[in-house]
Parts: C-alpha cells; sequence; structure tokens
C-alpha cells in the first residue's frame, strides 16, 4: 500500500483532479492518502470531496486521512512513499494581487505572474523558504519519498530543492 502525502490539499478542485487519478489507478486503489494543509476549512472541504470520490470511484478501499498546521506536518509525512505539491505561499489575496500589480507600477506588464518574470520571482522568493522547510521535514521522516512538484514556479521551486535537498524531486 503506497502512502502518498498531498500538500496544499485545500486546493480543493486541483486535489480532486490528481487524486481521482490515483483512485482510478489499479495499483494505487488502497493506497493511504494524508491530505494536509494549513487552512482548516478548505482542507475540511477536500477531505468530504476525496472522501466522496474514494466511495463512487474507489468503494472506499483507499484510507484518507487529514493533517492540518505545521505542528503536524512531520505526522504527515512521516514514512510517506510519495509526495505531492500544490501549496500556494500568501494566497492568491494579496500576494498574487501583488505579483501583478507591483511589476505593473514600474510599467512592466506581464500575463502570467506565477511563472515567469518579476512576478514569479516574487512567488519563487516567497514559496522557496517554505519548501526548503517542508524539505528539511521530508529528509528527517520520509528520506526516500519522491516528491512531485506542482508549485509555480515550478521550474525555480523543483530546480532548489533538487540542489539544496535531498529529496528526490520532480517537477
Amino acid at each position: 500500500m503506497a502512502k502518498i502525502v498531498f500538500i496544499g490539499a485545500g486546493s480543493t478542485i486541483f486535489a480532486k483532479n490528481v487524486i481521482g487519478d490515483i483512485l482510478l489507478t489499479e495499483s494505487l486503489k488502497d493506497s493511504e492518502i494524508r491530505l494536509y494543509d494549513i487552512n482548516a476549512v478548505r482542507l475540511n472541504d477536500s477531505y468530504k470531496m476525496i472522501s466522496n470520490l474514494n466511495n463512487s470511484l474507489n468503494g472506499n478501499k483507499a484510507k484518507i486521512t487529514t493533517f492540518m498546521g505545521e505542528e503536524n506536518r512531520k505526522k504527515a509525512f512521516d514514512d510517506a512513499d510519495y509526495a505531492i505539491n500544490a501549496i500556494q505561499v500568501g494566497g492568491y489575496e494579496p500576494c498574487t494581487i501583488r505579483d501583478f500589480e507591483i511589476p505593473k507600477k514600474y510599467g512592466l506588464r506581464q500575463t502570467i505572474a506565477d511563472t515567469l518574470g518579476i512576478g514569479g520571482i516574487f512567488r519563487g522568493l516567497r514559496t522557496i523558504p517554505v519548501m526548503m522547510d517542508i524539505a528539511r521535514d521530508f529528509e528527517d521522516v520520509s528520506p526516500d519519498v519522491i516528491l512531485l512538484n506542482y508549485t509555480n514556479p515550478m521550474s525555480i521551486i523543483t530546480g532548489s530543492l533538487l540542489k539544496y535537498s535531498s529529496i528526490a524531486t520532480v517537477g
């Protein structure tokens, strides 16, 4: 049975899509899926959605559990085989809004502020320290985990993890 941690599980639609695929994959149907987030309301919403998917698509074969807050992060990560990362440090408002507004104020227009340009750099600078803390926790409790990074700016974060942590990471 695979142990899979979804970090940033409060991203309900993204979690639904990725975990839905997991529940439909024969070799992963009986996985232990740990949902982790720092927002209790969003985590609970995702738990309800994923539990319904597990019931309707999978006959409740997977074990779904939740973990909330930094104080429970190592418990969520303990002995994990795989981790899926989908966090957004600082939230949409105010941070993502600022990623667009600050460059715009100085005449720098960008179409995508989470992966490229000044906005992507802002997001990377906000997110890399958090991701390094997460990587250190995995190094302590699950050094053989494979981390699948979906968080933008994907290449900056994945590159940082590959260079400065021992965790196997794919972006």
